[in-house]
């Protein structure tokens, strides 16, 4: 995955691995003398707004789904720590990334419009008649003098 030329999102859109920017530092965590001289931990920085690679509405849908990722300049930052390798943590927040952005770029399907049936019609119907008469029930009951 490391040796790829893009990122596969979907069937039309890849990203470039030259749009996606690395950055390692020390993992926390235990691990001891490997884990305090190795930056295993990878940081994958997309810059969302200035991508060639996505259409404007693209972009958008992005910028929308996947906010609490994206910085005020509109850059998205993924993290991973979870392995003690840094090719692994790597491939890992890539795969992470095309997740993402392939679920951002679903678009919902349209809801179809339905219409109530005449039974839950008629039961609606009845529950407002039932809640009517107690309610009336509840009224003073006026008196009457002769």
């Amino acid at each position: 995955m490391a040796n790829e030329k893009a990122v596969h999102i979907t069937d039309a859109v890849s990203i470039p691995m030259s749009e996606l920017r690395f950055r390692f530092a020390r993992s926390s965590g235990p691990g001891g003398q490997h884990a305090n001289r190795s930056a295993t931990q990878v940081e994958l920085l997309f810059d969302v707004a200035g991508s060639p690679s996505l259409s404007e509405a693209q972009r958008q849908l992005i910028l929308e789904k996947l906010k609490s990722y994206i910085d005020k300049e509109g850059t998205l930052h993924l993290v991973s720590q979870t392995y003690r390798s840094q090719l692994r943590n790597r491939e890992e927040v890539v795969e992470r990334f095309r997740r993402l952005l392939r679920a951002a770029l679903q678009v919902p399907k349209p809801r179809l419009p339905t219409r109530p049936t005449r039974a839950a019609r008629e039961r609606r119907l009845r529950a407002k008649r039932r809640r009517s008469e107690i309610k009336r029930l509840r009224r003073r009951v006026p008196s009457e003098v002769d």
